[in-house]
């Protein structure tokens, strides 16, 4: 019985890894001298049992494989955290919804799905609000249905065919002193059908802005109250960049943390790999990214505390980095009040106003072939009765007015179903 003893304490000190082990066995094995003497030796300065070591001589023998055999790292797609996000952050609800739902791939243990989840926030994961969630899903769904209404083709006797009878559609190349537009999709951007989108002067204004902090890689805030155009205005000012240049648009996370904005830096620049498990090495391989010359544009950047807005500084002043930041948002000039150092250093403070009513009606009639058969004192009764020069409640109204139009055959522009459109659109008070 002190046999075992005495060996416990000779190999107290010996601690042999698995692949220098194997590489001393399998000498003795090519040589045919391996002896069991020699694996029950191994298992003791390998600290496993003698089985183990057999097994790991079989897989060196067949496979060549000295290491571990890799596992496989479970990852959970975007549809899955939305699914999450859906469930309130409850694993076991979602654990239950994939085994309901089914599939080819076999659904993870809960256990395996409790570890992934809290692995990924630790990592700076942010789970996405439900509330949010569950609101932009229902905002697509509805465009979608606008979309499907407003492109439906006309139909022999239908609504559609009376509606196209309706409203002919000129095209001037200047109404009213504006220009007419740009036709053609820009990405970010939700239009009615038939909608184009027009240079006003709030939208030159900002291009000019942008324009002038990329000649100096500097910084602009783009403020103004919701609705009257700052992304869509930021969005065509970066629509043509100079060759060289690259637009980088951050997505804010709900409840912004300062690992939520690096994830969202991350993510957003598209690296590759996985996100990394340290911030310092997120934050060498985001720098390296903003190497290249970039406009990084940060929407909705009123929701940002004083730490993100520091984490976004730091970036802006690596000595590596090469961009311009843009910050856009409803109050985004109030939340760089709290970070004196950063609004200092904003070089431009560009403003986005309300429509004026002149100009309102001149924009709306290049905006939407709908409203060139509207009457100007009409247009400026909407503008003054509901719209108030914001463009969003505008290209609201028009997909209201567009699907009145595709679905009542008797449906004329006039001031009754324009009344009875304002109610949609505004809110309740």
């Amino acid at each position: 019985m002190g046999e075992p003893d005495a060996w416990g304490e000779i190999t107290a000190g010996l601690r042999m890894s698995r692949p220098l082990l194997l590489e001393r066995l399998m000498e003795l094995d090519t040589a045919g001298t391996l002896t069991t003497a020699h694996v029950r030796a191994g298992a003791l300065v390998g600290g496993v049992n003698v089985r183990t070591v057999w097994r790991w001589l079989e897989a060196a023998r067949t496979e060549g494989r000295v290491e571990r055999r890799p596992r496989a790292r479970l990852e959970l797609s975007d549809p899955v955290w939305e699914a999450l996000a859906q469930e309130g952050g409850n694993v076991a609800a979602l654990y239950r919804q994939l085994k309901e739902a089914g599939g080819e791939m076999p659904v993870p243990s809960l256990a395996s799905l409790h570890r992934v989840v809290r692995r990924d926030l630790q990592a700076g994961r942010v789970l996405p609000d439900r509330t949010v969630v569950r609101r932009e899903r229902e905002e697509q769904q509805t465009r979608q249905a606008l979309a499907d209404l407003a492109l439906a083709g006309p139909r022999e006797g239908g609504a559609a065919k009376a509606a196209a009878r309706r409203l002919p559609l000129p095209a001037p190349a200047v109404v009213a002193g504006v220009p007419v537009g740009e036709s053609g999709a820009l990405a970010g951007v939700a239009l009615p059908a038939g909608a184009q989108l027009m240079r006003t002067s709030s939208v030159r204004a900002v291009a000019e802005a942008v324009g002038q902090a990329m000649a100096v890689q500097g910084a602009v805030c783009v403020f103004g109250d919701p609705g009257r155009g700052k992304t869509v205005a930021v969005r065509m000012a970066l629509r043509d960049v100079p060759l060289g240049w690259k637009v980088t648009w951050v997505p804010v996370p709900v409840r912004p943390s300062v690992a939520g904005m690096r994830r969202a830096v991350f993510d957003a620049l598209a690296l590759p790999g996985r996100f990394p498990r340290t911030s310092a090495l997120a934050d060498a391989a985001v720098a390296g990214a903003l190497g290249e010359a970039r406009v990084l544009v940060v929407d909705e950047a009123q929701r940002l505390p004083a730490p993100c807005l520091e984490y976004l500084q730091s970036l802006w002043d690596h000595p590596d980095t090469r961009i311009t930041l843009v910050l856009v948002g409803a109050g985004s000039e109030r939340a760089l009040a709290r970070l004196p150092q950063l609004a200092s250093h904003i070089g431009a403070w560009q403003e986005v106003p309300r429509l004026a009513g002149a100009e309102a009606a001149a924009v709306m009639t290049g905006f939407h072939p709908l409203w060139r058969t509207v009457p100007a004192p009409d247009l400026a009764w909407i503008d003054e009765s509901c719209a108030h020069g914001t463009f969003r409640t505008w290209a609201v109204l028009t997909a209201h007015l567009q699907n009145a139009l595709l679905t009542t055959a008797d449906a004329a522009v006039d001031r009754a179903l324009l009344g009875r459109l304002f109610r949609r659109v505004v809110p309740p008070l």
